[in-house]
């Protein structure tokens, strides 16, 4: 037992000093403090009303009535019975966010470089280089928790993975199936992805290995002991994958049935996103330099570039005030790379690049082989459409390749690869099998490939690069030549800071290594000095875009919003109705609000289509049938005001005829000029078995009200001498609403291309909709049984592995 906590102290030390770390680059969450995050803020406004109603019931609603017409809450932060990977999750996130999140980075990289069987000290120093850099800060920074949350727990899946052919079956396969459950309740499938090429890469490396040396059998039976680790994860997350897998298909993920775009031009047809909209954000070939140069293109799109700056000078000219010339001299649009927007360039470091070179030249075997491999395709996929030719290969052949857009985030992999590599070649300098002149030989060309690359961009830089950001048209437009001329100057500028700054540290590092191999300085302050030069390099960069100023209350981000006069004037109508906000942003008219606007990557396909044909245009006949009663747009004066929208059809109405369409082109067309409060239209194809009538007889006194609200509940009263059919105004979903007419359950149907319409008998009915989704109740019943399992298998395990040992 002595000899056990001997062991691990040193562990537990190591873990502190991430706590310590971590709380201490976050510094303002010790006085309660929170980070402001624009992404979380909108989530906060989208999800306001799933939370109150599970404060005021204690029952989760799985159907939000605030954000985009209506939505499920699928990808909106539900809670799911019986997750208890989840709950270990919350548990390993102990500390005040965002600190939680960089913990995670640090204690899951640290732990893979110890499976990989790397000293502790050098374990902390690799957690160190992969937890600071810049862009796994920066996305803490902006607020994409669930992205840094995957990308936190891909080292601890590859841990797993790596223990199972290690020939540690049980544990590797125990911490494969919690990794990985770990993984997927982060809840962001695009990293999860990702981590997929890498695995493959690992796993062709590993096979390639496993066939030199004859290993097949073993690699073979690795590979199944990790499939049903990772079947075993996805069961532990069964609620959220099921109903993630039926939500997909409806969502602007899914494959859409137009075959036109809002212009009437024709659309590409494709079962996920469009491919501009995939490639939006690629990252430029050029830009590869960012990940050794912090600012090589710039920075982001708004950089300080301080008083002494000409874009000062230039907005001075241009008769700004020095306090306002001050300000914009704050956010100057200094990036001139390709992409449209970025808040701060990809940066793995000057000195982790310089290792990462120094272990190409000395590190031999499968495992610089997998972390190359995964580096250059991470790299090469992150291009998007400014290497068209892969990209387009992987849109139009690559499984679920097309369902998810940004391209340039693929560079997380690399963000991973680097610095392990670059970690091993530390490993083998320490190493007294490696000869001393192959290691002064690597020593020698890593110097001359990064600081003659630097030296070179230093020297020609003027001849090289011209400066110009493809946004330089719009300031030339609407500032002169002159404005343009400053910007390119200040971006030379920083160009040449960084780049002296990188060359600095390329030289610093080779130095420590030198004086290492010269016997000149010990193993233990090598490892001091690359600490220092990692820290200071990174944290360098990162406290640029992250730091404390970016921090305000804590109560004003848990209540980001405050009601505006407009907004006090809307909720004193206590009925039932929807909102268009011109003005307010995308997400607070939703924490107010039953709201069209929104803000979700992932909303209802056939909704965002009606958005974008429809209300964009601000076309009355489609406002009216979402019961829009209330139009937030700016007055005569310039100032908001709430248009209050009289023609709008109310929750529900009895329409005369309904005519029929045969496909979604047709169905969405016909909303144009569509008589919504008389007529609707349905598609031939899904409901011709419906037994609909092609008109109704509408008695002057037939009524259909709403009398009860909630989520996910609706009830409505009507009266009618006739048999009819109801529009509600509702937003159709074919999952989870199921709809009773005094207390029977009977069906519905999509009219006007996104609402639910029903026939109705004659006489007076009480109708209800209450969404309570199958695919919940399965996936509950899956995690639980899941759960139990995992359980008795970590015991058996851990028995087993405690017995083995023992013996």
């Amino acid at each position: 037992m002595q000899f056990s906590i001997k062991k691990l102290l040193p562990h537990v030390l190591v873990l502190l000093g991430f706590i310590i770390i971590s709380l201490a680059y976050f510094n303002p969450v010790l006085k309660g403090k929170a980070i402001y995050q624009h992404d979380i803020v909108q989530y906060i406004g989208m999800s306001k009303q799933q939370k109150d109603f599970k404060a005021e019931t204690g029952e989760e609603t799985y159907w939000t009535n605030s954000a985009f017409g209506g939505m499920p809450t699928y990808q909106l932060g539900a809670r799911y019975p019986h997750n208890y990977v989840k709950k270990l999750d919350s548990a390993l996130r102990f500390l005040p966010r965002p600190a939680d999140y960089l913990f995670l980075y640090l204690l899951s990289f640290y732990f893979f470089l110890l499976v990989l069987k790397v000293d502790l000290k050098l374990a902390a120093l690799g957690a160190l280089a992969f937890g600071f850099s810049t862009y796994l800060i920066i996305i803490l920074g902006v607020g994409h928790n669930s992205k840094a949350h995957a990308i936190a727990y891909m080292p601890l899946v590859l841990s797993g993975i790596l223990l199972v052919f290690q020939k540690r079956y049980i544990i590797g396969f125990l911490l494969t199936t919690v990794a990985m459950g770990l993984e997927l309740v982060a809840n962001h499938f695009q990293m999860t992805y990702y981590l997929m090429f890498l695995v493959i890469v690992l796993g062709i490396a590993y096979f390639i290995d496993a066939y030199r040396k004859q290993m097949l059998p073993h690699y073979f039976k690795s590979i199944g002991v990790l499939v049903v680790a990772v079947i075993l994860s996805i069961a532990l997350n069964a609620t959220n994958f099921l109903a993630t897998n039926e939500y997909v298909k409806e969502s602007k993920r899914g494959k859409s049935e137009l075959t036109i775009n809002p212009d009437g031009t024709p659309k590409e047809v494709t079962d996920g996103l469009d491919r501009e909209y995939i490639t939006q954000y690629s990252y430029g070939i050029l830009e590869t330099f960012n990940l050794f140069i912090p600012r090589f293109t710039g920075g982001g799109n708004a950089e300080n570039v301080g008083k002494e700056s000409a874009t000062y000078e230039a907005y001075r000219k241009l008769g700004a005030t020095t306090t306002q010339a001050a300000q914009e001299a704050k956010r100057a649009p200094t990036y001139w790379g390709k992409q449209p927007i970025v808040e701060a360039p990809a940066y793995v470091g000057a000195v982790i690049l310089f290792l990462f070179v120094f272990a190409l030249l000395l590190v031999k075997g499968r495992l610089k082989w997998w972390l190359l491999g995964g580096t250059i395709l991470s790299l090469l996929l992150s291009y998007g459409k400014n290497l068209g030719f892969l990209t387009d290969f992987f849109i139009d052949y690559v499984p679920l390749y097309n369902k998810f857009r940004a391209v340039s985030s693929f560079q997380v992999i690399l963000e991973l690869c680097i610095p392990a590599l670059a970690i091993f070649g530390l490993v083998r300098l320490f190493n007294d099998f490696e000869q001393k002149e192959d290691k002064l030989n690597a020593l020698k060309y890593s110097t001359i490939i990064t600081g003659g690359i630097a030296l070179v961009f230093l020297l020609f830089k003027s001849s090289l690069f011209d400066f110009v950001g493809v946004n330089d048209g719009f300031y030339r437009q609407n500032y002169g030549q002159d404005f343009v001329d400053a910007l390119k100057t200040d971006r030379k500028s920083i160009f040449t800071q960084d780049t002296i700054r990188t060359l600095v540290l390329v030289l610093l590092s080779a130095g420590v290594i030198y004086f290492f191999l010269k016997e000149k300085l010990k193993e233990k302050w090598l490892i001091v000095a690359f600490a220092a030069l990692i820290l200071f390099d990174l944290v360098g960069v990162d406290r640029r875009y992250v730091n404390n100023d970016d921090f305000v209350s804590g109560a004003k981000m848990s209540k980001p919003f405050q009601a505006s006069d407009v907004d006090k004037y809307i909720l004193n109508d206590k009925s039932h109705y929807r909102v268009y906000d011109l003005i307010s942003g995308p997400s607070k008219p939703s924490y107010y609000h039953n709201s069209l606007n929104g803000y979700n990557a992932a909303e209802l396909r056939r909704y965002s289509e009606v958005y974008n044909f429809y209300v964009t245009q601000n076309n009355i006949n489609v406002l009216n049938m979402l019961n829009t009663k209330y139009i937030v747009a700016q007055d005569e004066k310039g100032n908001p005001f709430p248009y209050e929208n009289e023609s709008a059809n109310g929750n529900a109405w009895f329409v005369k005829s309904l005519e029929e369409v045969n496909t979604a082109d047709a169905e969405i067309k016909a909303l144009d000029s569509l008589d919504s409060a008389n007529k609707a239209i349905f598609m031939k194809p899904l409901f011709s078995k419906s037994n609909l009538k092609s008109s109704y007889k509408v008695d002057s006194l037939a009524t259909i009200k709403l009398t009860e609200v909630k989520p996910n509940y609706l009830k409505y009263k009507s009266n009618n001498t006739k048999d009819g059919f109801a529009v509600f105004s509702e937003i159709y979903y074919p999952k989870g609403w199921k709809t009773f007419i005094n207390g029977k359950e009977t069906n519905h149907i999509r009219v006007n291309y996104i609402l639910r319409g029903m026939q109705i008998p004659a006489g007076n009915h009480t109708i209800e909709f209450k969404f309570d989704p199958d695919v919940v109740k399965t996936g509950i019943k899956i995690s639980l049984a899941s759960s139990i399992l995992l359980g008795l298998l970590v015991i058996g395990g851990l028995f087993y592995e405690f017995k083995r040992k023992d013996e």
